[in-house]
């Protein structure tokens, strides 16, 4: 890799050892991705909390904030597996949330602003068309690509805490244009509406196009997609595919045109989903023993507006005896959601609203579904649907509203 002046005095350790060996790691790894230069990033988004990194990745970090580390990028946090405020009532162990906290600190401690999102592009920052990120988490590496015109690569925790030290990454991957060429066309024959169906067509485009550098290219889109519908189409994508990036003609800001989306690539392949094939995705999931006293929106965590339609899709109703239904949300949607009263109908239908965290990886969540007897998950995130199988559920996607019908009547549909 070509270094600068300014690269080179790093090696030397003129701006400390935290930040030398920390960008040794990134040299590392753009070699070994062919990468030819580094490049500046102005953002960095990691994960990083207890369940994920566990104790080795708590000792990393003491480390890290003892020998004087310091992020010198803005730097925010995803999700985390703790809510402390229902850490008991939820039976998580408190050895590990007591590791929590003390990971918190040393993050804190480099500087890093623990926000605990996964929808950081929704409620901290929203970058701009060709900025360069070190971004975590496949739901918000393909909102910015896409969405955005930014530019990220799905960083692991450590190495995006690297880039936050050291203002920069190696230029591989989706920061060349190369990669971020449409690859494959899919030709949207329907009019997805609920979140959940958006979740549908990312699910049979993904499932069927498993690689990374794979980037479809939808046309055939009828009216412009909100916000919310792109953030499930998105997460949904990067789940079953493992995609960083997708174009949609006319709406995405590299796709003005179909031709101009591809960047001169001939489609490998041409893809089209119709109404029916949707239908199918919901028609796959089986109930085998009809339970549904587990119903979660979670996975992206919830914008204000998601709030804003499940308080009233729960308005006057009350959550069937035995049913537990969560809700996950970032803690400025969530103060939001409590001053619009929001919040306080969810929980007035008996609705758990956890702060800060995703489903998925709630600490202990295995031993939980056993010992509440969640045989089923039940949701409208196609993401949270695939991903949450590692906890051994069985998992079924249903549209938003018929989601509530199931958690306040308790029959499956």
């Amino acid at each position: 890799m070509k270094l600068t002046a300014e690269e080179r005095a790093m090696l030397r350790g003129k701006r400390g050892e935290p930040v030398r060996r920390a960008l040794e790691l990134q040299i590392e790894v753009g070699r070994f991705y062919g990468a030819k230069r580094c490049v500046p990033v102005t953002n960095v988004h990691m994960m990083g909390d207890i369940e994920v990194m566990g104790d080795g990745g708590l000792e990393h970090l003491r480390r890290l904030a003892r020998s004087g580390a310091r992020c010198e990028a803005a730097v925010t946090t995803n999700a985390r597996c703790f809510d402390f405020a229902h850490a008991e009532r939820l039976g998580q162990d408190a050895g590990e949330a007591a590791k929590e906290r003390r990971l918190i600190g040393y993050l804190r401690q480099m500087n890093v602003m623990t926000t605990d999102t996964c929808i950081n592009y929704q409620t901290l920052y929203q970058p701009h068309f060709g900025e360069r990120l070190a971004w975590g988490d496949t739901g918000t590496v393909i909102w910015a690509n896409s969405v955005c015109g930014a530019r990220s690569n799905f960083e692991s925790g450590p190495f995006a805490l690297a880039a936050a030290m050291t203002r920069r990454v190696p230029e591989y991957g989706f920061h060349l244009d190369a990669h971020r060429r449409g690859t494959c066309v899919v030709e949207v024959d329907a009019d997805p509406g609920d979140l959940a169906e958006w979740g549908a067509l990312g699910k049979l485009v993904g499932e069927s196009h498993q690689s990374y550098f794979a980037v479809p290219v939808f046309t055939g889109v009828r009216r412009a997609p909100t916000a919310d519908e792109l953030k499930h189409l998105g997460a949904s994508l990067a789940s079953y595919g493992s995609m960083a990036m997708y174009h949609m003609v006319g709406v995405t800001p590299e796709a003005p045109t179909l031709a101009a989306a591809l960047g001169g690539n001939r489609p490998k392949e041409r893809m089209r989903i119709t109404r029916a094939d949707i239908e199918r995705v919901f028609r796959s999931y089986e109930n085998p023993d009809g339970s549904c006293n587990f119903v979660v929106f979670s996975g992206p965590q919830l914008s204000l507006l998601e709030m804003k339609r499940l308080a009233e899709l729960f308005d006057d109703r009350r959550v069937h005896a035995g049913t537990t239904v969560f809700v996950t949300t970032a803690n400025g949607v969530l103060s939001a959601a409590r001053a619009l009263g929001y919040a306080q109908k969810l929980e007035a239908a008996g609705v758990t609203i956890l702060e800060g965290v995703c489903v998925y990886i709630l600490q202990n969540l295995t031993r939980m579904r056993a010992a509440n007897g969640w045989a089923n998950m039940i949701s409208n995130s196609a993401k949270i649907v695939n991903t949450i199988t590692a906890h051994k559920f069985n998992t079924i996607l249903r549209r938003t509203r018929d989601c509530v019908d199931i958690a306040c009547t308790g029959v499956f549909r």
